[in-house]
């Protein structure tokens, strides 16, 4: 089993470095190869996503990625950004299907912003369309405004599109999904003012009729963010388009204590998939070891059950998170007062010895 390792920018070398630690201590023979990517595929070869970067990433069985941005590139034109390096691993390996489990362990109720009797117990499954909607959509770009009040004026546009095939994929993942959890699905869109998703709605209609057994509910993006922070225990698996599925993502991972928490499967048709922290690159703390690896480290858990087939090793690193956040261990971004501070490698050795 090949595993490509990407660890990006800032702090992505930490906490890769540590899920690539728990990954060892399992006892398996994984072949993992790293490489660059993001800022430092820039730096070292003058593209986010390198050739060989890319080549590796089609050949391996799965991709452990870290995150990508750093300040000192958002002067390059787009197409050199280091975000480009993942929209197009997206775009290039087909990976159409973002999960991103929200589950809030009971040793950080403490930790999450809302009241512990909002969110004890918390366990929702968001399952984010990655590879269409707004963020790949053409035409796109700066041109000269053709009508309206402000004709003449330079103006920017996006398209925001959706074909049929595109939804029906997404919204099997999601009902099957639920036949695995709680069989209810919410589908998530803005019916009521784009035709985009209306026409959303009535494709993810059409294709609940292939499972009676799932309960469905449309919600519009605005009640369902209200929803998100007032009732969230009242959903089990979201679906949603790529822009939505974004924004609900990240609101859901601080239901959680912390987005150093979240971990993040991004699949194509047949389950290969890239594995990444829900997080973004942090420059701000890169370098310090304070990072949060857990979202990374859970990632690789994600990976072993998806895409490697090792549903048994997965669950051992599961259960090591498990029993170090019941030790009271805890990285900056959720402590509280009473538990103990430490710092990234410090946790990643935390859950080494918890897999013993």
């Amino acid at each position: 089993m090949k595993i490509a390792i990407l660890p990006g920018d800032g702090i992505g070398p930490e906490i890769t470095a540590q899920a690539v630690k728990v990954l060892n201590a399992l006892g398996e023979s994984f072949e993992m190869e790293t490489a660059a990517v993001g800022g430092a595929g820039y730096a070292a070869h003058g593209h986010p996503l390198p050739e060989a970067t890319l080549k590796l990433a089609k050949e391996a069985d799965a991709v452990l990625f870290g995150a990508v941005g750093d300040y000192q590139y958002d002067k390059l034109e787009r197409a050199l950004r280091p975000e480009q390096a993942i929209l197009g691993l997206r775009k290039e390996l087909g990976l159409f299907a973002n999960l991103r489990p929200a589950i809030l362990y009971p040793e950080l109720a403490g930790a999450s912003t809302l009241k512990p009797e909002v969110v004890s117990g918390l366990d929702i499954l968001i399952i984010r369309e990655l590879t269409g909607d707004i963020y790949f959509g053409k035409p796109r770009g700066v041109r000269e405004c053709p009508d309206g009040p402000f004709k003449g004026q330079r103006e920017g546009f996006d398209t925001m599109r959706y074909a049929e095939g595109e939804i029906r994929r997404i919204a099997h993942v999601a009902f099957q999904a639920a036949r695995k959890r709680g069989s209810r699905v919410t589908s998530v869109d803005k019916a009521n003012v784009l035709e985009t998703f209306q026409f959303w709605r009535d494709v993810v209609t059409e294709v609940h009729k292939d499972y009676q057994d799932v309960e469905l509910e449309h919600m519009y993006v605005d009640n369902a963010a209200m929803q998100l922070v007032r009732a969230p225990k009242k959903f089990d698996v979201i679906v949603t388009g790529n822009m939505f599925g974004d924004i609900l993502s990240d609101a859901a991972a601080m239901l959680t204590g912390s987005i150093g928490m979240l971990p993040s499967a991004s699949l194509d048709a047949d389950n290969k998939g890239l594995y990444e922290p829900s997080h973004g690159s942090a420059p701000d703390i890169a370098g310090k070891g304070v990072a949060n690896p857990l979202a990374t480290i859970l990632s690789a858990a994600m990976m072993l059950r998806y895409s490697l087939g090792r549903l048994d090793q997965a669950e051992r690193i599961e259960d090591a998170v498990k029993r170090v956040l019941a030790q009271g261990l805890r990285t900056p971004d959720i402590y509280e007062a009473g538990s103990t501070k430490v710092g990234t490698e410090e946790m990643g050795n935390a859950v080494v010895a918890a897999l013993a």
